[in-house]
Order: C-alpha cells, then structure tokens, then sequence
C-alpha cells in the first residue's frame, strides 16, 4: 500500500483484497469480551474534521481507540478554522503536537491530497471524503459488505467482487461515494452501473469504468447489489429535477421496485436516508438492507486501514487470553 490513502483509484487488487482481508480479522475482535487490540498503542491519531459527520467520524474513532490509539477530536467549528486560520496552519499545529496520522474531511474536493503531498506535516492522511471528490474508506466498507453478502464470510478470504453486477442510483453528480466505489468495484471485477437523472451525471462520466442508464427499472432484475445514494441538496444551487415526488417516482426504490430484484439481491445505502425520498421505510427496514452492517463494518474497514498504515510488522489480531491480559494491565 502507498504512504496515504486519498483515492480509491490509488489502490491495486492486491492492496483492496488485503484491506477486504485484514478487515476480516478485525471484525472477530467485536466478538471478544475486550474489544480491543494493543497495535497502535503510543500512536496518536488526529480526527481532522472541517464538515459535520456522524458515522464517519465516529466510525474512526471507535476504529482507533479499539486498535488503543491516542486519539484527538478537531471540529472545524469551535477551534481556530472558524477564525480564519488556513489548512497550513492547522496541519503544522499538528505536526508540532507529533501525531502519528492524520484523518481528514474537508468540504474542498483534493484537501486530503493537499494534506499529504504539501510536505506540512510528516504523517499519513486517510481521507474520510473531501467535497464530491472521494471517500475511499466508504468504498472499502460498501465492498466488504458486498463480498460478506454475495461470497459469503469465510469463502471472502483472498476474493473479490469478480463479475458482480452492482447499480448505484441517484445523485451521483455529488457524490464523492459514487466515485470511489466505481474506482474500487472496477478493480475489484465488477460491473457498475450508474442509473442517475440526465442532470445528476457528471460531465466526463463517459471515462469512468462503468455502464450509464436513465432507467432504473431496466437495471434491477440484473443487478446483485442496489446501492441508493442520497440527493446532496446543500450542494445544489439549481433545480436538477422537477419535484421530489418525480424523483422518487423514477429513481426512488420501493417495495415493488425492490421484489423485482434477483432474490440473493441486497440494497445498500451510504447514509443518511432520506425515507420516502429515495427509499422507502418498507425496503430500509427489510432484511436484504445492509445499511446497519455497513455502519458496523466500516469499523472493522477502518480498523484495517489504520493497521496497515501504521501497525508495522506486529501481527493484526492478538490472542483473546493475550488482549486480555494486555488490558488488565493498563
């Protein structure tokens, strides 16, 4: 793997399915009485938040305080950022205070590449979604839960997504999700579509590594996973669509929309749903959606990532008699 992780695009095979695979070992941690490994133990880990987040943000910390990272909590509002104090600035505060890695969410598309390349701080930068560019660890958690679903747990190990057919639907104009789970879904075999309003596809689309539709009732019977994206109204300046009730009468997925299906078919959602808008209380609540597991998976992602960045050649999972041990004596 390479020094930062900023692009999902950035990752080869091999580095996904290694990330899908440590992600493997960390989710057996949560089974444990003490859910927590000594890995990262006397590393300092910054959560450098400039945009409001829920699961992310916690998703992280909860990764790093069970890998017994010392954790820092930044939020944009409340600290010097709100004062006018620049990326440079906040970056070699850190550097100064000697944090070992840096996560970052930034409202400007390419700040987390900014971070990692400016030479302001000497530290890896995870990048946990920057405007509608990228959000790579998001990416890895929706492919960890496809492959736990659709391979299955234990015949995950070592495999991808090959052949796969996955639709992701809705506002994919802004959203920095779409973009990196195009990038890794491709590399890890799989066939996207993008099933999107006229106006909700961005410009240029026709490079990326997938298929383009306008009609999402054409795609589902042949799809595997439908992943629904939310419609980023605080990021749209003009009318992209008619009325909500329009969208949701072409774009939206339902109960009826939902048993055309493939019977092994999962829906899946990055969050938060907007019920009744893009997807209706009847399919969030049902049993073929992931979106619960994705929240829980993305720690056991999170917890990968930061391993491999950051946790040398100690070995990822200790023994429970070990962890144990290693916690009675904190």
């Amino acid at each position: 793997m390479k020094r930062h992780l900023i692009s999902a695009a950035d990752l080869t095979r091999d580095d996904a399915v290694l990330i899908l695979d440590t992600a493997e070992e960390m989710a057996r941690v949560a089974d444990r009485p003490i859910k927590k490994l000594p890995t990262l133990r006397g590393r300092t880990i910054c959560n450098l938040f400039f945009e409001d987040s829920t699961r992310t943000r916690i998703s992280f910390e909860a990764a790093e305080k069970r890998l017994s990272a010392d954790v820092i909590n930044f939020a944009a509002k409340g600290s010097s950022v709100s004062k006018g104090e620049s990326l440079k600035d906040t970056a070699q505060t850190l550097e100064a205070m000697g944090v070992d890695a840096v996560v970052i969410r930034h409202h400007a598309s390419g700040a987390p590449y900014r971070l990692a390349t400016s030479g302001w701080i000497d530290a890896p930068v995870i990048n946990a979604g920057d405007g509608t560019h990228e959000h790579p660890t998001q990416a890895l958690l929706d492919a960890f839960t496809m492959r736990r679903r659709l391979v299955g747990k234990d015949a995950g190990l070592g495999k991808d997504l090959n052949g796969r057919r996955i639709t992701i639907v809705g506002d994919v104009l802004h959203s920095r999700v779409a973009r990196s789970n195009v990038h890794l879904l491709h590399t890890l075999g799989a066939e996207v579509t993008l099933v999107a309003p006229p106006t909700l596809v961005p410009v240029g689309v026709e490079t990326w590594p997938c298929e383009i539709s306008y009609s999402l009732d054409e795609v589902l019977p042949k799809s595997d996973a439908v992943m629904m994206l939310r419609v980023q109204r605080e990021r749209m300046n003009a009318a992209f669509f008619p009325t909500e009730r329009e969208y949701s009468r072409r774009y939206g997925l339902d109960g009826a929309r939902m048993a055309r299906m493939p019977e092994h078919a999962i829906v899946m959602h990055p969050g938060p749903m907007v019920r009744g808008m893009e997807i209706t209380a009847e399919v969030a609540d049902s049993d073929r959606c992931t979106v619960v597991e994705q929240v829980a998976n993305g720690v056991s992602i999170r917890m990968a990532v930061l391993y491999l960045l950051l946790g040398g050649s100690e070995p990822a999972v200790t023994t429970s008699s070990t962890a144990a041990r290693t916690e009675e004596n904190k």
